[in-house]
């Protein structure tokens, strides 16, 4: 893709824009939704997978604490 198609592009939408902008913002959020969509599910997955290793640690811990206290 050459350089003045970008441009041209870019002209285009923000003609669009300045012409008809409740049109131009229903067409970005419409693109927009399934990568927030995307973003949540994965932030929710990432979340669940650090509440899984942090109460791994924590019980890996306490089974080294108690083995400490057995060999005391």
């Amino acid at each position: 893709m050459k350089m003045s198609d970008i441009k041209a592009w870019v002209e285009y939408v923000v003609e669009w824009a300045a012409k008809d902008p409740y049109s131009f913002l229903t067409a970005v959020i419409l693109a927009l939704t399934p990568l927030f969509l995307a973003c949540a599910a994965l932030s929710w997955k990432l979340a669940k997978m650090t509440e899984t290793r942090e109460k791994e640690q924590k019980k890996k811990q306490k089974c080294q604490e108690n083995i400490a206290k057995a060999k005391h």
